[in-house]
């Protein structure tokens, strides 16, 4: 296939590809759709027989029978019979936006049904990751008669059997990757056990938030069934779906079929403003226009995980939660405030992480990095900008004093980190570990770290580099200048929402010649470049690149002076001033 505007290597080393090859002449007319909303979806893998539902996504036209999932109906059974004799629930949810959404949207659920219910948060660094025996005994202690674990417990065999014989009922909704073996609990829903039937299998990709959704509508008809709804309204589960499409969103599962539905119809509702803790958590980030699906993961996410990774673990669910508005004000100016000091952090372990990566591992597969004094709450995301650098999968530990290092992984398309992870463990390499394809949490001992390494990059040697081989920038469209207008971006936003696996349009813009291109950025050293060029044509274009000043693509932009540039990224709209104005995201930029 011919590359876009002849590019075979642009700044960031990769040639521009078509995303697909052009439909036939007739065929959008065929579909019912414009020629540009047919290229999109039908590029994406979206069948001709599902182009009207995925255009205009409904809970109708997606939401499986819950009862398909192995354990749903006793998942739900045992939530009714607590909800009815008034036992003590408490939602145990890991600390990220996932379990903080699981939990708010089934705190909320249950709360609307007279249940007495409560959430519980782990510490972070002083607790780790998933429920510990001294925890679920502590909460049963203090009265708890069920336990819910949420997006953890897969592969909690030690705290669950700790549990259960101390006759405490726990029951667990998760999505991470299950061995053959599972803890013993009432109830494991997760579309990821081994002995999961085809059609939930077909639902791996749910988050846990997704998955709350489900034992929502589960729970209500089992109610609804028991009679519970004869003299009380039941609770209308729409009302929370904004929380649960900042769950998929920000968990990074793919935004395919129910996923894509549960995000379109949580963003609709989010624009209009009706959650308290959204909105006021929109405001503390100055989001004043409907918010888009990147909205969710740039915006509003980082700063729920904010209180999970430098401070109070519970903040994030106790805002999404909130019905008080002075609450969830405090509360989201306080997550904002962590957000920033997480962001100082971030930025200092990044460098460090990167050299450490460049001096020692600069050949490796994978990257395996570790170091003291490293805060445990930012490895996740220092992993994912190792991982951006590289391109190739990074894991990030913190080295704590007593000879053990924990951390995270991020992943690139096509190599399951995940999968490694539980092989390594499987091997007796690391201590606890677990995740999906694209992320993953590690616990191993110092003196194992190398040994660990080296037996990661081995296994995913040949993953990496057939991924490596198949890197080209996927172009969708291909414009002059003049062209990059609000128009444009709003017919492109039209077939979103865009994320994991239904990635937003790609466009070539070009040529241009850069007026101007100044760092930008709210911490110091800032990062981003923010620019402004202009085309032959008369076209004027504006556009950032985020976190561009030091690679490939800042070096082109800082030094190309007059000399004409292709440009590729992601057209979007915005208002400035009351004046609606187009910019481009970049990705990538070419000589022409």
């Amino acid at each position: 296939m011919d590359c876009v505007f002849n590019v075979s290597r642009s700044a960031t080393g990769r040639a521009w590809q078509w995303r697909a090859r052009p439909l036939p002449l007739g065929e959008a007319d065929r579909l019912g759709v414009d020629e540009l909303a047919a290229q999109l979806l039908m590029s994406r893998g979206c069948a001709p027989a599902d182009i009207a539902r995925t255009l205009k996504p409904t809970l109708r036209d997606w939401l499986p029978d819950p009862a398909i999932f192995r354990d749903m109906d006793v998942v739900a059974g045992r939530l009714a019979d607590a909800v009815q004799r008034g036992e003590k629930i408490v939602l145990f949810a890991d600390y990220d936006v996932d379990g903080a959404t699981s939990a708010a949207f089934l705190w909320r659920h249950l709360r609307a049904l007279g249940a007495d219910v409560t959430p519980y948060i782990p510490d972070r660094i002083l607790e780790g990751y998933g429920p510990s025996a001294a925890a679920l005994l502590a909460l049963q202690e203090a009265g708890a008669q069920l336990v819910l674990l949420l997006d953890c417990g897969t592969q909690a065999f030690g705290p669950l059997e700790a549990a259960r014989e101390a006759k405490l009922d726990l029951l667990v909704v998760d999505h991470h990757k299950a061995s053959t073996a599972l803890p013993p609990a009432l109830g494991i829903v997760n579309p990821n056990r081994l002995d999961e039937v085809a059609e939930a299998a077909a639902h791996g990709g749910l988050c846990t938030a997704g998955l709350a959704f489900l034992v929502g509508v589960a729970l209500n008809r089992e109610l609804r069934r028991r009679g519970q709804f004869a003299a009380v309204a039941e609770p209308n589960l729409s009302e929370w779906l904004d929380i649960v499409a900042l769950g998929t969103v920000a968990d990074v599962v793919p935004l395919l079929g129910l996923n894509r539905a549960l995000v379109a119809l949580g963003l609709r509702r989010m624009a209009g403003r009706q959650s308290v803790g959204l909105t006021a958590l929109a405001d503390v980030a100055k989001l004043d226009r409907a918010p888009r699906a990147d909205d969710l993961g740039f915006h509003l996410g980082p700063r729920i995980n904010a209180g999970g990774r430098v401070g109070q673990a519970d903040l994030g669910v106790r805002l999404l939660a909130s019905e008080d508005r002075d609450e969830a004000g405090a509360i989201a100016l306080e997550l904002d405030r962590l957000n920033q000091e997480r962001r100082a952090i971030e930025a200092a372990v990044t460098a460090e992480a990167l050299a450490q990566a460049l001096e020692t591992q600069a050949n490796s597969p994978v990257a395996v990095v570790a170091g003291q004094g490293w805060h445990p709450g930012v490895v996740g995301i220092v992993a994912a900008r190792v991982k951006e650098r590289l391109n190739r999968p990074a894991l990030v530990l913190a080295l704590g004093e007593d000879g053990v290092a924990k951390g995270s992984g991020r992943s690139i398309p096509g190599v399951d980190l995940g999968a490694a992870i539980l092989a390594a463990k499987a091997h007796g390499l690391i201590r606890e570990g677990g995740g999906h394809a694209m992320a993953c949490g590690v616990t191993v001992e110092a003196a194992q770290l190398d040994r660990f390494s080296g037996w990661l990059a081995e296994h995913l040697a040949g993953p990496v580099a057939a991924a490596g081989s198949e890197r080209a920038l996927s172009i969708d469209l291909a414009v002059a200048p003049r062209a990059v207008t609000p128009d444009l971006a709003h017919a492109l936003e039209a077939c979103g929402p865009y994320g994991q696996a239904w990635p937003a349009p790609r466009v070539a813009v070009g040529p241009v010649r850069l007026l101007k291109c100044d760092a930008v950025g709210r911490t110091e050293p800032k990062t981003h470049l923010r620019f402004v060029a202009a085309g032959p044509d008369g076209g004027r274009v504006e556009g950032i690149a985020f976190r561009a000043l030091e690679g490939e693509l800042g070096q082109m932009l800082m030094g190309a002076g007059s000399e004409p540039l292709h440009l590729a990224g992601r057209v979007t709209a915005d208002e400035w001033q009351g004046r609606a104005r187009a910019q481009v995201q970049l990705e990538d930029a070419a000589r022409a």
